[in-house]
């Protein structure tokens, strides 16, 4: 469970997209003085591109495995906090709604596309839904409090604010990545081994033989 509190912590970047972001764009004593209206296209732009971005990583993450896509996800998307707030700090509305849809709408959804199958493979049956929901929530509620520690650091009128808020949210993001890198594979295992911790996976060509089964049912369906 303490895992996937950590991976779940990954929220730290809708944080940084939709509320410290909005925060320090449009909020007079950060003294950017981005349009509110302009500012509200970013979650509804991110929302629309992760909309078309996570079936391709879904389906990626059957292919390949689960953790690859998470760890990807978060080392990529915490390094764009980083472009995404100096665009903020310069300025630059097109420049942040670009990097704002590659950090949340595209590179994030590693994670975003994986974790509903990824969370409950972790666990076994009697324990898999109570354990997901508690440990994932636990996750989100931490990185939900994260908006009071980023303005404690980062106050208006403060220096390198880009710098102070990416490097905590990179941070996290190694975090996230170091969890996930840590977990069991997933995607092989058959679904009463889960969780088991001497669970062997079905061998990869045996895999992707029943994959393409599947696909091809699916198709005629």
């Amino acid at each position: 469970m303490v895992r996937v509190v950590c991976i779940a912590l990954i929220n730290v970047i809708a944080v940084v997209a939709t509320i410290f972001g909005a925060a320090y764009a449009v909020q007079p004593a950060y003294g950017i003085g981005f349009e509110k209206d302009v500012y509200l296209w970013i979650p509804v732009l991110g929302n629309v591109v992760a909309v078309m971005v996570i079936p391709f990583v879904g389906n990626l993450s059957d292919r390949i495995g689960r953790r690859l896509p998470i760890i990807v996800g978060a080392l990529g998307s915490g390094l764009l906090s980083f472009g995404y707030l100096y665009a903020i700090s310069i300025h630059s509305v097109p420049l942040a709604i670009v990097l704002s849809i590659l950090m949340w709408g595209v590179v994030y959804q590693g994670q975003n596309a994986v974790y509903p199958a990824f969370y409950p493979e972790l666990f076994p049956t009697r324990t898999r839904v109570t354990a997901m929901a508690i440990s994932q929530n636990i996750g989100v509620f931490l990185s939900a409090m994260l908006p009071a520690l980023f303005a404690t650091v980062a106050p208006p009128g403060s220096e390198n604010i880009p710098m102070k808020v990416g490097g905590i949210t990179f941070a996290i993001c190694v975090v996230v990545a170091i969890a996930a890198y840590s977990a069991r594979e997933t995607y092989r295992v058959k679904l009463n081994d889960l969780g088991e911790r001497d669970a062997v996976p079905v061998p990869k060509p045996e895999y992707d033989h029943m994959r393409a089964q599947s696909l091809a049912g699916a198709g005629a369906a």
